[in-house]
């Protein structure tokens, strides 16, 4: 076999295993953070098991579209170099995926918890007058003594004696 035929393989061997694996690993630990960001575990699975299926469908879509090599490969140095370049961009792929997926769950748990939060109490529609720290100790002018009855609203005080 030329070497660009095994070069083939084994980039799909690697790229197809690394990428069984993560969705594995992704699958089981992240049902645990979609329990969190939906709390239900039936949604949970199932937004999970979406997940798994775009993964597959994103990553083994780019690492056939990424297998194309047009040049001649005329060394095992040449061939793992390229081998080493494109499985290096399916883990790039990989962790963008991984990250994006991150990112817009925990924002989406972010706004659900935001809602799910106890709103602050309305503000008061009225307010209750003022009362002055300490009452004045000495009357002032215009003003009763202690003993003066207080004058009814709209009518001045009385002049003291």
């Amino acid at each position: 076999m030329d070497i660009k035929v095994w070069m083939y393989l084994v980039y799909l061997t690697v790229s197809i295993g690394l990428t069984v694996w993560v969705a594995r690993a992704l699958s089981r630990n992240g049902l645990v953070f979609l329990e969190e960001v939906f709390a239900d575990g039936r949604l949970a699975r199932a937004v999970n098991n979406l997940l798994v299926v775009g993964f597959y469908l994103l990553n083994l879509g780019y690492v056939t579209v990424a297998m194309r090599h047009s040049e001649q490969v005329g060394s095992t140095s040449i061939a793992m170099e390229e081998l080493s370049w494109k499985i290096g961009l399916v883990l790039l792929v990989l962790g963008a995926l991984h990250f994006f997926n991150v990112f817009a769950l925990g924002r989406y748990r972010r706004n659900r918890l935001r809602q799910l939060a106890t709103h602050p109490p309305l503000a008061p529609v009225g307010r209750l007058p003022v009362q002055p720290a300490h009452p004045p100790t000495a009357p002032g002018p215009g003003m009763p003594g202690p003993g003066a009855a207080p004058a009814a609203p709209g009518q001045a005080n009385p002049p003291a004696r």
